[in-house]
C-alpha cells in the first residue's frame, strides 16, 4: 500500500478565512495535512497576540475535516518540525517572499532538500473579512475575560511587553493597527496605559484625581470598542481601602488585564514634578494591607496587580524602596513598577540588581519618561517585564495641534499646515 505524503502547513489559527481554506484546500492534495499551530511566542513575532488560547484554537482547528493532525510550532522558524516530520510539501501563502518572513522561507527550502521534499505556494489574497466560523466562534466567548487574559499571556510569551499611552479611541486604533516592520525585525506596542495624566490633560483638567471612577471606566468602553490590546490602568493610590474591592471589581469585569496603584496619600502631585516637598508616602504597613485587599477581591489571577513604589522620586533612596518592594511582594503584587524621574536608568538599575537577589522578587516594570534613551535591551537584561510610554502620544498630539493652529493663523488659510496632515480618505479608511 502506498504510503500518503505528509503535508506541513504553519498557521495561527484564530480565524479560517477564505483565504487560508484556499491554502487548505491546496495542501490537501498533495497528501494528509499536519497543521504547525503556533503557539503565543510563535506568533507574536509576526504578528500580534492571538484572540484565543492555543487551547481554543486547537479546538476550533480540529473541526475541519481536511486537517489530520495538529502540532505546536514554538517559534516562527519551521525548522525544528520539519526535520521532526519531513514532509513531503509545505504549502504557505506567497506573502513571505519579502520583508522580515524572507529568511524563514529560505530556511524552509533549505530544509526540505535535504528528503527532495518541495514548497507550494498559494498567491496571498488580501483585505479578507472574518469567516463566518470565527465570528460564530467569536460570538460564544465572554470578550471581557479574553481581553482580561491577553496581558498575563504577553508577559509569558515576550521578553518585555511595550505599552502605550492612549488618551482617546484614535490612539487606541492606531495602537491596534499599526507595527513595524523591515527584513531583520517585526515589533508592535502591546498594550494601552490608561493613564490618570492623560486622561484629565485630554479634558482639559490638572492631574489631581479629579476624574471620577465612572468617567475614566466609560473611556475605557470606547476604548475596547476599537482596539483589542490589553489595557493596564492607573489608579494613582487607589483610594481608601474601602473603596478598593470596588475598584477592582469595576475594573475586572469591564475586562482590564492590570491595575496600578501608588503608594502616596494626601492631594496628588503627579512625580514628575521636581518639587516634591508636600508629596507624602504611606506607611508601608497600610500599603501591603492595600495590597492584600486588592489580591483578595479579584476574581481571576489573570487581572494583575501592580505596585508602585515612589521612593526614588522622594528621595529616600534605594534601601526604602527594597524595604517596600520585598513588603508589597509578600502581600501579593504581581509586579513591582519601580519610579524614577532621573534623567538616567542608573538608579532603577541599581534597585533591580539588588531586588533580583531578594527571595520576594516579582518581574519590574519601569516608565521611562525622564529617561528616554534607554533601551528595551538594556530593561530585559535588568529583569524588567513591561515598558510604559506613559504620556507621549499626548504630548505629540498637543504639538501637531498647536502648529496646525499657528500655522493657520499665520497664513490665514489651511494649505501650508497641509504638509503636516494625512489625507481624509486615509482618515476614513482608518474608521471603516
Amino acid at each position: 500500500m502506498k504510503k500518503k505524503k505528509i503535508v506541513y502547513v504553519a498557521l495561527v489559527g484564530d480565524d479560517l478565512n477564505d483565504g487560508h481554506k484556499n491554502i487548505l484546500k491546496v495542501a490537501s492534495k498533495y497528501g494528509q495535512i499536519i497543521i504547525g499551530l503556533m503557539t503565543d511566542k510563535a506568533a507574536l513575532e509576526y504578528t500580534e497576540l492571538p484572540h484565543f488560547s492555543y487551547k481554543e484554537r486547537e479546538k476550533f482547528l480540529k473541526k475541519n475535516s481536511l486537517i489530520k493532525f495538529i502540532v505546536p510550532q514554538d517559534t516562527l522558524d519551521f525548522t525544528k518540525n520539519l526535520r521532526k516530520y519531513k514532509p513531503n510539501v509545505v504549502v504557505h501563502g506567497d506573502d513571505w517572499k519579502f520583508g522580515h518572513q524572507k529568511k524563514i522561507r529560505n530556511k524552509v527550502i533549505n530544509e526540505l532538500k535535504k528528503w527532495s521534499g518541495k514548497l507550494v505556494e498559494v498567491r496571498y489574497t488580501a483585505n479578507i473579512p472574518k469567516s463566518a466560523d470565527n465570528l460564530k466562534f467569536l460570538s460564544h466567548s465572554t470578550t471581557a475575560e479574553l481581553r482580561k487574559s491577553k496581558l498575563k499571556r504577553l508577559l509569558k510569551s515576550k521578553k518585555i511587553v511595550k505599552i502605550l499611552e492612549a488618551h482617546n479611541p484614535i490612539g487606541g486604533l492606531l495602537i491596534d493597527n499599526l507595527s513595524y516592520s523591515d527584513e531583520k525585525k517585526f515589533d508592535q506596542i502591546d498594550g494601552v496605559w490608561c493613564s490618570s495624566l492623560t486622561d484629565s490633560t485630554s479634558r482639559g483638567k490638572p492631574d489631581n484625581g479629579s476624574l471620577d471612577l465612572t468617567t475614566r471606566s466609560n473611556w475605557l468602553s470606547e476604548m475596547f470598542e476599537v482596539s483589542s490590546k490589553p489595557v493596564i490602568f492607573d489608579a494613582d493610590n487607589g483610594g481608601p481601602k474601602e473603596h478598593l474591592k470596588f475598584l477592582v471589581n469595576k475594573l475586572e469585569k469591564i475586562g482590564v488585564s492590570a491595575v496600578v496603584i501608588e503608594d502616596k496619600i494626601g492631594v496628588k502631585i503627579n512625580s514628575l514634578f521636581k518639587d516634591q516637598s508636600h508629596t507624602k508616602q504611606d506607611t508601608i504597613n497600610n500599603f501591603s494591607k492595600k495590597i492584600k485587599i486588592m489580591c483578595n477581591s479579584r476574581v481571576s489571577n489573570d487581572f494583575l496587580i501592580i505596585s508602585r513604589i515612589e521612593s526614588l522620586i522622594l528621595g529616600k533612596g534605594v534601601k526604602d524602596a527594597l524595604k517596600r518592594a520585598n513588603s508589597y511582594s509578600k502581600a501579593g503584587a504581581d509586579m513591582i513598577l519601580i519610579h524614577s524621574n532621573k534623567k538616567t536608568p542608573t538608579e532603577i538599575f541599581k534597585f533591580a540588581k539588588l531586588f533580583k537577589k531578594s527571595k520576594y522578587f516579582k518581574p519590574l516594570v519601569s516608565v521611562p519618561s525622564t529617561y528616554p534613551s534607554v533601551t528595551d535591551t538594556n530593561l530585559i537584561k535588568h529583569g524588567f517585564k513591561i515598558v510604559i510610554y506613559a504620556n507621549h502620544l499626548l504630548r505629540t498630539s498637543y504639538l501637531s495641534m498647536k502648529k496646525t493652529l499657528i500655522s493657520i493663523l499665520k497664513n490665514g488659510q489651511a494649505l501650508k499646515a497641509q504638509k503636516d496632515m494625512i489625507s481624509i480618505k486615509e482618515i476614513i479608511q482608518m474608521i471603516r
